[in-house]
């Protein structure tokens, strides 16, 4: 009965994934010392040699997937404070149209998921019978920080983004910047007014290793959304992340997710969009909000 008991608490913490954005990168954006430093190791990319950054810059985006379609298996682990519980379940990706999470309740019960679209997000909650369905733009963080369906995407699918752009053009590119990190890994940079976005790449696969966005208002306080990866394995001929580590925090809150997959595939039979029964009650967000800072 465990999955059921703190089930109410776990609808309540995807609820907050969407307003909620966590820990910083402490010397992710740190300045080498020497230029021998930055031009460390067989494979390093010369920084000071605008052709080689590029070309590093395009090896990152060609890791990307080609296939369509993501599924697999997942075991959840949600922390909230002192509150923590795991769950199975499963991750459901469609490229530029869904990205879906199902929790699961004894292994076979779909007890809720997580639902993003281009449009709107949509948090179920199967127990209950309870729904929360929203715009982007109803969702303050998210709209304050630019974060949309695209930019989700591309931190689930272990991606480069730029805000408001669906896909990255080689004239996007020029905007980042490149810098050596620890351990000499890249650290690639994106800078927006209140927002700084930053990627630790490692330096001879250029894969993207850590996934940063930063909101820093006076007046509002700082957001965070950290993403790690690790575990990377062959997928559709290209390597995948098989372990996801989220953590959210505003001001007050501090929310965690890590994600452990299994049994990757590309399966296509399924509908890519959630349809609740007359049975389901629709939430307020403020309620739902109001119930989780309670807690």
């Amino acid at each position: 009965m465990k999955a059921l008991r703190y089930w109410k608490v776990t609808t309540l913490v995807l609820a907050a994934l969407l307003v909620v954005s966590c820990s910083s990168l402490r010397n992710l954006g740190r300045k080498s010392k020497s230029k021998t430093e930055t031009t460390a190791g067989k494979n390093m990319v010369d920084l000071n040699d605008s052709l080689q950054k590029e070309a590093f810059l395009q090896m990152v985006t060609d890791n990307a997937q080609t296939n369509r379609f993501i599924t697999s298996k997942v075991k959840f682990t949600l922390e909230v404070g002192n509150r923590q519980m795991t769950l199975t379940g499963n991750l459901k990706m469609k490229r530029d149209d869904v990205i879906r999470l199902q929790l699961m309740a004894f292994g076979f019960v779909e007890a809720g998921r997580l639902e993003f679209t281009q449009d709107y997000v949509l948090v179920v909650d199967r127990i209950n019978k309870q729904y929360l369905k929203v715009p982007y733009a109803q969702l303050e963080f998210f709209r304050h920080s630019d974060i949309d369906f695209n930019m989700l995407q591309s931190l689930f699918w272990n991606e480069l983004f730029q805000p408001g752009k669906a896909r990255l053009t080689e004239r996007n590119l020029k905007k980042f910047t490149t810098d050596v990190g620890i351990n000499n890994d890249v650290v690639v940079s994106y800078e927006n007014s209140e927002l700084s976005y930053r990627w630790l790449t490692d330096k001879e696969t250029a894969h993207i290793k850590m996934a940063n966005v930063l909101y820093a208002n006076y007046l509002r306080g700082n957001y965070q959304l950290n993403w790690d990866y690790e575990d990377f394995k062959l997928s559709n001929r290209k390597m995948f992340p098989m372990k996801h580590k989220v953590s959210l925090a505003t001001p007050g809150q501090e929310v965690k997710l890590e994600m452990i997959l299994h049994a990757i595939g590309n399966d296509e039979d399924w509908e890519p969009r959630t349809v609740l029964s007359g049975k389901y009650r629709q939430m307020a967000l403020e309620e739902i909000l109001r119930r989780f800072m309670s807690l």
